[in-house]
């Protein structure tokens, strides 16, 4: 069975910093898209990063200068480094892994998320 599993969420203090990971594992052929989201109380789902096999990266306004995604192909794992982060940065972070699974010569594709993890910020 094919997975995404993040960790690395946790309660700051305005200003400081947290890196978050996610590794996807089981049968995978290749991994396009890997991105992370992000959902406040009461607010949709909203993108925070991408970043494509190639290394392309895509991030929201309001995150650009103070997170830095990042992927190891090898490792099937896409990490997100959260700097000088703000209370409005409090949500619960959800890994996005576009997936292709090969299986009696048929290419599969999963869109996959993994099942979040919080992150508090406190002013």
């Amino acid at each position: 069975q094919v997975q995404v599993v993040e960790s690395g969420g946790g309660s700051v203090q305005a200003g400081e910093s947290l890196r978050l990971s996610c590794v996807a594992s089981g049968n995978i052929y290749n991994i396009n898209d890997m991105g992370w989201y992000r959902q406040a109380p009461g607010k949709q789902r909203e993108l925070v990063a991408t970043v494509t096999r190639l290394g392309r990266t895509n991030y929201r306004e309001s995150v650009k200068g103070r997170f830095t995604i990042a992927r190891d192909n090898a490792g099937n794992t896409v990490y997100l480094e959260m700097n000088s982060l703000i209370p409005e940065d409090t949500a619960a972070y959800y890994c996005n892994a576009h997936i292709q699974t090969l299986n009696m010569d048929q290419i599969h594709e999963l869109d996959l998320w993994g099942q979040g993890t919080q992150v508090t910020v406190a002013s």
